[in-house]
């Protein structure tokens, strides 16, 4: 082969190294301690429902309603909040990326419902992607799990775009599966999302100033069991219909 052919075929190798090494993911500040927003990110949205099973409204729909519950609880507890949708808008991926790494001091949770096509398996599950994130996953789930009758699937690392490209602490919490019938028929209930909210902006503020600071909102069920109805006599949301 001649030289000439063997030295482009070289300097082109070296320039897909250089592209390679620009898809790396970005260095992560810790901010774990010492955040002062957070980006709350209600998963999918708009043409893309998530989700969706006989069991359980589409996902977007309550994703979107839990992390509106969230971001409200984070206010009243004095941090500065972010929603990378606040509506049924579709956003894509890059997008939410830009919103959460536009922000300074931040942390990044993303609310979302499970699937399977087992309608057995259920329970909650929290992901991260860089070691500055694993403090604030751990201690999710851990909150999660003092919803009574909870089902413990873990903590994992994962490679999702949201986690993977973002230079902030970052979580992905998996609130239950909508293809289980009594987790799915719980996502209906106004009360159980509220509990939802209520147990990660526990476990945020405690991140952020330790324990014994969160206080509870009054709307949190008593009762070791959700109720059934809202006050309105309804499920609070209508399945297919966006909550707002």
């Amino acid at each position: 082969m001649p030289r000439s052919i063997i030295r482009l075929i070289i300097v082109g190798c070296v320039a897909s190294l250089g592209a390679c090494s620009t898809l790396r993911a970005p260095a992560v500040k810790n901010t774990s301690k010492t955040f002062t927003t957070v980006v709350v990110d209600a998963g999918h949205g708009g043409k893309d429902t998530g989700a969706y099973r006989r069991y359980g409204p589409p996902e977007k729909i309550v994703a979107l309603d839990v992390a509106q519950r969230l971001d409200r609880k984070l206010r009243e507890s004095q941090l500065k909040t972010v929603m990378t949708r606040s509506s049924d808008v579709f956003i894509p991926l890059n997008d939410r990326v830009a919103i959460e790494n536009a922000q300074k001091k931040a942390i990044f949770v993303s609310i979302h419902f499970n699937d399977s096509r087992r309608r057995g398996i259920r329970g909650f599950e929290t992901y991260y992607h860089s070691g500055p994130s694993a403090d604030l996953a751990n201690r999710i789930q851990e909150k999660l799990m003092t919803i009574p009758h909870s089902a413990n699937r873990g903590v994992h690392t994962a490679n999702f775009r949201v986690l993977r490209l973002a230079t902030c602490p970052a979580v992905l919490v998996e609130c239950g599966f909508l293809s289980n019938r009594a987790e799915g028929g719980q996502a209906r209930d106004w009360e159980y999302r509220e509990l939802l909210a209520d147990r990660i902006a526990e476990a945020v503020v405690e991140q952020r100033y330790g324990p014994g600071v969160y206080r509870a909102s009054s709307q949190v069920a008593a009762q070791s069991q959700p109720q059934a109805e809202s006050p309105s006599g309804g499920t609070g949301i209508a399945p297919g219909t966006p909550h707002r």
